[in-house]
């Protein structure tokens, strides 16, 4: 427990004031970077270089090679039969047609709905929420919502802090930027945004444990390569000597650091663990257990193609400016931009861990 009160002081304090501190050796005003809701551009992203396109996605191609050739080559007893454990239930159609409802009125332009429209994004996600939880009831018999409500609303409000701070990093590098917004005050702003980024975290634990449901998905990485690390807490001053540094860079090179947006935070977090001797979300590594950090990741990535899928036609949506790689787009984001939500989805889980343990929900996995 000792790496989580630490993390709750120290991790915030260096997201907040490493990137400012390379603002202020820019000489630079710090107005822009706080600015409600973000309407001002001040970064020059670099144009898309072909070279760099490739290196990038040769590299994310090495790291998830012998992932996909694992499940390429595996033999084992993968195809259980899962029959259903409970009936779909009420609150299921419920979600569903939530969901379907949130969507039409989204990527429709109805004269009648034009001062609603920007505000589609909560409903859409809760019912998607609710849909998810309502197929993994139906599969196994347990889910979030049902079985650990308390915990499962607090997400909620763990969510709206936890993406503040990425919206905050995401000043000083400028990868995403908001259209439909610009009649927004700052008191709307904040707590319209606040309801939409509250949905993250309850999205991404909720598909995780979704995807955890089906034994394809998790078996061939039930007992895999084993990776034992030595001397952890040398470990933990490198990734601390490289995270720290590096977000009070993001503001100086964001062009070359915007990805330290992403891995910094789990980076720290990591970091701390190692330093208290606390487990990782890689100890069950040395068992050959990878479901920890291959569910979590897979969950953000397929949560990522709803994100990215919904966001393209609303009339209040975001769009990309990624250094380099601006080019190949799956709706708005860039194609190998979709590697962000990977180790998003590590962050989402350690902070759920670190989250239900201080409420007592030590069981969570």
């Amino acid at each position: 427990m000792k790496h989580i009160w630490i993390s709750m002081v120290f991790l915030p304090l260096l997201l907040i004031l490493l990137p400012l501190a390379g603002v202020i050796l820019q000489d630079r005003p710090l107005g822009a970077y706080l600015e409600f809701p973000p309407l001002t551009v001040y970064v020059q992203h670099a144009p898309f270089s072909l070279m760099a396109f490739l290196l990038l996605g040769l590299l994310l191609f090495s790291i998830l090679m012998p992932l996909i050739r694992r499940f390429l080559i595996y033999k084992g007893p993968a195809q259980v039969s899962l029959l259903p454990q409970k009936p779909f239930p009420w609150w299921g159609y419920a979600g569903f047609l939530l969901t379907a409802l949130s969507w039409l009125l989204a990527w429709t332009r109805f004269q009648w709905f034009i001062p609603m429209q920007p505000y589609t994004f909560f409903p859409l996600w809760l019912g998607f929420i609710i849909s998810v939880n309502s197929l993994t009831w139906t599969r196994s018999g347990r889910c979030l919502l049902v079985n650990r409500p308390r915990f499962f609303l607090a997400l909620f409000l763990l969510s709206s802090i936890f993406w503040w701070f990425f919206e905050y990093l995401n000043r000083f590098v400028q990868n995403w930027h908001y259209l439909g917004v610009e009649n927004f005050s700052t008191g709307q702003y904040v707590l319209h945004a606040s309801l939409c980024f509250s949905t993250v975290l309850p999205a991404v634990m909720s598909t995780k444990e979704f995807l955890a449901s089906f034994p394809r998905l998790t078996r061939p990485l039930q007992n895999w390569r084993r990776i034992t690390l030595h001397r952890p807490k040398m470990w933990g001053w490198l990734l601390l000597l490289l995270a720290a540094p590096s977000l009070g860079a993001i503001s100086i090179y964001p062009n070359f650091l915007f990805s330290m947006l992403w891995v910094a935070p789990f980076l720290i977090i990591t970091g701390i663990q190692l330093l208290c001797s606390e487990t990782t979300l890689f100890s069950d590594l040395q068992n050959g257990d990878w479901r920890m950090v291959w569910l979590p990741a897979l969950a953000a990535l397929f949560c990522g193609f709803f994100w990215e899928l919904w966001n393209v036609n609303s009339l209040a949506h975001w769009e990309y400016s990624v250094p380099f790689v601006q080019r190949f787009h799956i709706f708005e984001m860039p194609i190998l931009g979709y590697a962000g939500y990977l180790p998003f989805g590590l962050e989402c889980m350690v902070v759920s861990l670190m989250f239900g343990k201080v409420m007592g929900e030590e069981g969570y996995s």
